[in-house]
């Protein structure tokens, strides 16, 4: 199992194989510092290769999500003399950490509360299953203050579609909660922090059923169709299937539906719910 590392601006939670990420900075509504985009980065990158975490969930503390770039940050840049290599290394820095957000190989939940916009919008597209409060509050407002939503626009289009990705990115929209779920931005939408939680719930008993490898694999092999032909979608899914047959997950799968039993990763996460119950 990986050793966490040290952070500063996030809050780690590692439970029964699941890591909770807390963004930890409430006084400034947790917004996409460089501590904390720094600390994300160093976490995320310690355990995408670890399949005893089986699942991430990125959470807020003091009942805001994200609120997006952090102003200050950008405004002492803007009028301390940072030069636009500065700036293109920022970006550039955004686009590593929402491709590892969205590549991580484990199921990727994020529970919003009170609000993410702009940054913190586009870090939420990057993950699996996407759970809210109703009256949660989405924005992204970057073209609000003569700026772009350059570094999450490929996220936002991924999750919402083409022509209302573009809508909201063009206009900063604001949506709440209830139309986040019409939108499709949201698949669960809840009332307060403890029916978020009980959702997550359902899900995390739903991956933990599932074989890590199959899930690292499955998810590699969906964000490599959209970039290849129909000849070479053909083969990366015969050789992943291939891969996943040949597979000591993939032959231990089929004994025990053959054997009638629970694979072996289903039956530890049987038995550690049984714990916590008991």
């Amino acid at each position: 199992m990986s050793t966490l590392p040290k952070t500063t601006a996030l809050d780690l939670d590692l439970d029964g194989g699941w890591l909770t990420i807390w963004f930890n900075r409430p006084e400034n509504r947790n917004a996409l510092s460089s501590e904390i985009t720094g600390d994300l980065h160093q976490v995320l990158t310690a355990v995408r290769n670890d399949r005893s975490i089986r699942g991430i969930t990125l959470r807020g503390r003091g009942g805001v999500f994200c609120a997006g770039g952090d102003l200050k940050s950008f405004k002492a840049m803007t009028s301390g003399g940072a030069t636009r290599e500065d700036i293109l290394a920022l970006s550039r820095h955004g686009a590593d950490l929402m491709a590892l957000v969205n590549g991580m190989p484990q199921v990727t939940v994020v529970l919003i509360e009170g609000a993410a916009m702009a940054g913190g919008f586009g870090i939420a597209c990057c993950c699996d299953v996407v759970i809210c409060e109703a009256s949660a509050r989405f924005a992204m407002t970057e073209t609000m203050i003569g700026l772009s939503p350059a570094q999450i626009a490929p996220y936002v289009i991924q999750k919402l579609g083409y022509a209302t990705g573009r809508r909201l990115m063009l206009t900063a929209g604001r949506f709440d909660g209830a139309e986040a779920g019409q939108l499709g931005f949201a698949d669960f939408v809840g009332t307060g922090a403890e029916s978020l939680e009980v959702i997550e719930a359902r899900i995390k008993k739903d991956v933990l059923k599932c074989a890590p490898g199959a899930i690292a694999d499955t998810k590699a092999l969906i964000l490599a169709m959209p970039e290849l032909d129909r000849t070479e979608r053909i083969e990366a899914a015969a050789n992943n299937f291939a891969d996943r047959m040949l597979s000591d997950e993939g032959k231990e799968g089929i004994a025990s539906f053959n054997e009638k039993r629970k694979p072996v990763w289903a039956e530890r996460s049987a038995s550690k719910e049984t714990t916590q119950d008991g």
